[in-house]
Protein backbone atom coordinates (compact mmCIF):
# COMPACT_ATOMS: atom_id res chain seq x y z
CA UNK A 1 0.00 0.00 0.00
CA UNK A 2 1.40 3.38 -1.32
CA UNK A 3 -0.04 6.82 0.55
CA UNK A 4 1.10 10.09 -0.06
CA UNK A 5 1.42 11.15 3.39
CA UNK A 6 4.07 11.52 6.01
CA UNK A 7 4.11 8.68 8.74
CA UNK A 8 2.46 9.99 11.81
CA UNK A 9 4.96 10.47 14.14
CA UNK A 10 3.48 10.10 17.47
CA UNK A 11 2.37 5.80 16.99
CA UNK A 12 3.50 2.62 17.68
CA UNK A 13 5.43 1.40 14.23
CA UNK A 14 3.29 0.06 11.40
CA UNK A 15 6.78 -2.66 10.68
CA UNK A 16 9.00 -4.84 12.62
CA UNK A 17 12.57 -6.25 11.46
CA UNK A 18 12.57 -9.94 10.97
CA UNK A 19 16.05 -10.26 13.06
CA UNK A 20 14.65 -11.43 16.21
CA UNK A 21 17.97 -9.53 17.90
CA UNK A 22 16.90 -6.40 16.51
CA UNK A 23 16.95 -3.55 19.01
CA UNK A 24 14.72 -0.33 18.60
CA UNK A 25 16.63 2.75 19.14
CA UNK A 26 13.44 4.99 20.27
CA UNK A 27 9.53 3.51 20.36
CA UNK A 28 8.59 6.29 18.11
CA UNK A 29 9.07 8.16 15.18
CA UNK A 30 8.87 11.03 17.49
CA UNK A 31 11.50 10.12 19.54
CA UNK A 32 14.19 9.10 16.68
CA UNK A 33 13.52 12.63 15.12
CA UNK A 34 14.28 13.96 18.17
CA UNK A 35 17.59 11.91 18.23
CA UNK A 36 18.83 12.76 15.26
CA UNK A 37 18.06 16.36 15.63
CA UNK A 38 20.38 16.49 18.15
CA UNK A 39 23.35 13.66 16.42
CA UNK A 40 23.17 17.19 13.57
CA UNK A 41 23.69 19.19 16.42
CA UNK A 42 26.80 17.89 17.15
CA UNK A 43 27.84 17.24 14.02
CA UNK A 44 27.29 20.36 12.72
CA UNK A 45 29.38 21.84 15.65
CA UNK A 46 31.75 18.75 14.45
CA UNK A 47 32.26 19.99 11.22
CA UNK A 48 32.58 23.91 12.17
CA UNK A 49 35.41 22.69 14.52
CA UNK A 50 37.03 20.76 11.69
CA UNK A 51 36.57 23.52 9.46
CA UNK A 52 38.78 25.78 11.78
CA UNK A 53 41.23 23.54 11.37
CA UNK A 54 41.21 23.15 7.65
CA UNK A 55 41.53 27.01 8.12
CA UNK A 56 44.54 27.23 10.10
CA UNK A 57 46.46 24.32 7.91
CA UNK A 58 46.67 27.21 5.16
CA UNK A 59 49.13 28.61 6.92
CA UNK A 60 51.40 25.73 6.23
CA UNK A 61 50.69 25.75 2.20
CA UNK A 62 52.77 26.72 -0.16
CA UNK A 63 50.79 26.41 -3.45
CA UNK A 64 47.48 25.63 -4.64
CA UNK A 65 48.55 21.64 -4.82
CA UNK A 66 49.59 21.99 -1.47
CA UNK A 67 45.97 22.89 -0.51
CA UNK A 68 44.44 20.34 -2.80
CA UNK A 69 46.50 17.85 -1.17
CA UNK A 70 45.61 14.88 -2.67
CA UNK A 71 47.37 12.44 -1.32
CA UNK A 72 46.25 13.44 1.98
CA UNK A 73 42.49 13.37 0.76
CA UNK A 74 43.64 10.01 -0.30
CA UNK A 75 44.69 8.97 3.58
CA UNK A 76 41.40 10.72 4.73
CA UNK A 77 38.91 8.55 2.39
CA UNK A 78 40.74 5.35 3.00
CA UNK A 79 40.52 5.84 7.35
CA UNK A 80 36.66 6.77 7.42
CA UNK A 81 35.80 4.10 4.97
CA UNK A 82 37.92 2.15 7.61
CA UNK A 83 35.94 3.49 10.63
CA UNK A 84 32.63 3.03 9.13
CA UNK A 85 33.64 -0.76 8.20
CA UNK A 86 32.79 -2.11 11.93
CA UNK A 87 29.18 -0.68 11.48
CA UNK A 88 28.24 -2.40 8.45
CA UNK A 89 26.63 -5.01 9.83
CA UNK A 90 23.93 -2.81 11.35
CA UNK A 91 23.89 -1.14 7.87
CA UNK A 92 25.38 -2.26 4.94
CA UNK A 93 26.92 -0.13 2.95
CA UNK A 94 27.60 2.48 5.43
CA UNK A 95 31.21 2.77 4.35
CA UNK A 96 30.21 3.87 0.64
CA UNK A 97 28.08 6.73 2.36
CA UNK A 98 30.71 7.84 4.77
CA UNK A 99 33.22 7.76 1.92
CA UNK A 100 30.63 9.57 -0.55
CA UNK A 101 29.74 12.36 2.05
CA UNK A 102 33.59 12.70 2.75
CA UNK A 103 34.63 13.68 -0.47
CA UNK A 104 31.83 16.37 -0.51
CA UNK A 105 32.90 17.92 2.67
CA UNK A 106 36.62 17.78 1.70
CA UNK A 107 35.79 19.12 -1.51
CA UNK A 108 34.02 22.03 0.02
CA UNK A 109 37.08 22.50 2.79
CA UNK A 110 39.37 22.36 -0.34
CA UNK A 111 36.98 25.30 -1.78
CA UNK A 112 37.53 27.47 1.36
CA UNK A 113 40.79 26.90 2.40
CA UNK A 114 41.36 28.17 -1.24
CA UNK A 115 39.40 31.51 -0.42
CA UNK A 116 41.60 31.58 2.89
CA UNK A 117 45.07 30.95 0.99
CA UNK A 118 44.34 33.85 -1.43
CA UNK A 119 44.14 36.13 2.22
CA UNK A 120 47.26 35.04 3.08
CA UNK A 121 51.30 36.22 2.75
CA UNK A 122 54.08 34.43 2.41
CA UNK A 123 56.42 34.37 5.21
CA UNK A 124 59.65 35.22 4.12
CA UNK A 125 62.46 33.56 5.88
Amino acid sequence: MTTSQEPAVDTPPVRRFKDPGYAEVAPTLAGLRQRIDTLDEQIVALLAERALCVRDATRFKRDAFQVAAPARQAQVFARVRALAAPHEASFPGLSDIVESTYRTLVAGYIAGEGHFFHDTDLIQP
